[in-house]
């Protein structure tokens, strides 16, 4: 990682967690960020996010939502939009996770709205790519993440309002991960792929995200990589001691 680039772990907590539990995690996670050398955000299921920010207020936490529409407002019924992310007290959504674009055939181009609307509502967008099992035994794995850059990366982005997280869809949730030197090539693909999209310059000051099964154990190796840059954290985060315990890794 180089010395310009802050790193980052975050927390993706999925659809998991009551009102009590969320508090608490939070709350956990906020009394120790401290301690970690990188910036921290948990993003909670929406009914949680008001919760969440009260306990994470004053703490420097970064708070985000899951996902937002790409319109500000409308008749879109159980869709929330980045503006209300923001007036809630969100820095933060992720669009285009592997999830989303399965479950609710989200595409590129709905990606890239979503993250321009992100964008526009001042919010940091994590954007998500990644290719399946199919895709990496096949040897695809540099084509279809350099589609889904310049599919899913909008125009206004840049090294300020954007990450980007690499999650092969295969690891997620599995135990499975890549090796280093496979999560490392990726990694370089697609900064050089940003380069293509934004310039070389924004390029070397967008942070990239690994993600896919991330643990205390394999944490300290793969964000050590020159060109990783934290993680986008799933199940480990739902377990304070084990998403602090990645964060000390990154530093």
């Amino acid at each position: 990682m180089a010395e310009t680039r802050t790193p980052l772990v975050a927390g993706n907590w999925k659809m998991n967690g009551l009102s009590t539990e969320a508090v608490g995690l939070a709350a956990a996670v906020a009394e120790a960020v401290g301690t970690v050398p990188c910036d921290l955000v948990v993003c909670p299921p929406a009914v949680h996010l008001a919760l969440v920010a009260d306990a994470l207020e004053g703490s420097g936490v970064g708070l985000g939502g899951q996902d937002c529409h790409d319109k500000p407002s409308g008749a879109h019924t159980g869709d929330i939009s980045a503006a209300m992310l923001a007036d809630i007290g969100c820095g933060y959504a992720i669009v285009g996770h592997s999830e989303r674009r399965t479950d609710h055939r989200e595409n590129d181009a709905l990606v890239q709205a979503k993250a321009a609307a992100a964008h526009g509502a001042g919010l940091v967008a994590i954007i998500c790519i990644g290719e399946t099992e199919a895709q990496r035994d096949s040897g695809e794995t540099l084509a279809v993440v350099q589609s889904q850059i310049q599919g899913s990366v909008p125009p206004s982005a840049d090294a300020d309002n954007t990450v980007i997280a690499y999650e092969p869809v295969w690891a997620i949730g599995t135990g499975r991960t890549p090796t280093p030197e496979e999560v490392q090539e990726v990694h370089a693909s697609i900064r050089d792929g940003l380069g293509d999209v934004l310039g070389a310059g924004v390029a070397a000051g967008t942070r990239l995200l690994y993600g896919g099964s991330v643990k205390p154990a394999n944490a300290e190796e793969l964000l050590g990589l020159a060109d990783v840059d934290g993680a986008l954290v799933g199940g480990a985060s739902l377990k304070a001691d084990d998403f602090l315990a990645i964060a000390a890794h990154s530093g």
